[in-house]
């Protein structure tokens, strides 16, 4: 299998990526990008086959993003052009490219989509948790509405159009939760997150929970919202904060998670989607 890698040693997600496609029996070229960085026309064609802007492919975390002004309304491709080549550690890692197509695979499970077969068991990530594999539900899925049920999540909208919802297994074939998103345009109302109780306590959830975000991102969403009664220190770890119920774009509160479904004291949190 043909497969390069645009790895930065120093990030976990890229050593966690590298790692996988090695368990896979891959033998991947391995491009240092921070010594040795894509030309320009190179990064324009990962950006193109991944289908980002390039713009989208710029880490913001950690580098100078914020000092070069890069966040700025309007900015054009020659100044981010001109800012990677003197800042290389602006480009997101890892990036994968394999005969199945080309992805930023943040979170590192993210490199299963371009494996032809399902890699063996036996490896965790290094933070000791599973690799996870999501795989798409119907609304009717038994498993999927007896895990809400069981934890008193609504499961009388799963069956409408706006369903994405998923399962997660890991390498061995253990299904170890749910999870969910509404797409509303740019914004998207994550939700139906549950942890199965076998694998409660283990890390699980904070895996599920970026996957989830990054296929709501490759959907369309810039945007997460979600309501919870009782998981919002969980969810503020991961990024979301706390946001009036009455500043929810109109979407998200004609929902019926947000006007029925969902308790008026459920709290509202929101984060951007970026990775």
């Amino acid at each position: 299998m043909d497969v390069s890698i645009y790895h930065n040693p120093a990030c976990g997600t890229s050593r966690n990526t590298l790692a996988l496609l090695r368990h896979a029996g891959a033998d991947p070229r391995v491009i240092e990008y921070l010594t040795t960085p894509p030309s320009r026309a190179e990064l324009d064609d990962l950006a193109r086959r991944i289908g980002l802007p390039l713009h989208d492919l710029i880490r913001q975390k950690g580098t100078p993003y914020a000092e070069l002004g890069l966040g700025a309304p309007g900015i054009d491709e020659e100044r981010l052009h001109a800012a990677i080549a003197a800042h290389p550690i602006l480009i997101n890692r890892p990036i994968v490219v394999a005969p199945g197509g080309v992805k930023l695979c943040r979170p590192s499970d993210v490199v299963l989509d371009l494996l032809p077969v399902a890699p063996p068991d036996g490896l965790l990530k290094e933070e000791g948790v599973p690799f996870l594999k999501d795989t798409r539900l119907a609304g009717n899925d038994a498993g999927l509405r007896a895990a809400l049920e069981a934890e008193g999540l609504p499961v009388d909208d799963l069956g409408e159009p706006w369903a994405a919802l998923f399962r997660y297994d890991t390498l061995e074939g253990e299904s170890v939760g749910y999870g969910g998103f509404e797409l509303h345009g740019p914004d998207a109302l994550v939700r139906s997150v549950v942890v199965s109780p076998g694998a409660r306590g283990a890390g699980i959830g904070r895996n599920i929970v970026p996957l989830l975000l990054f296929r709501a991102y490759e959907a369309g969403a810039r945007r997460a919202f979600l309501l919870t009664t009782s998981a919002a220190p969980f969810f503020g770890k991961l990024g979301f904060r706390d946001m009036a119920r009455d500043a929810a774009p109109n979407a998200i509160r004609a929902s019926r998670q947000f006007a029925a479904l969902c308790p008026a004291s459920a709290s509202l949190m929101t984060r951007k989607l970026g990775f």
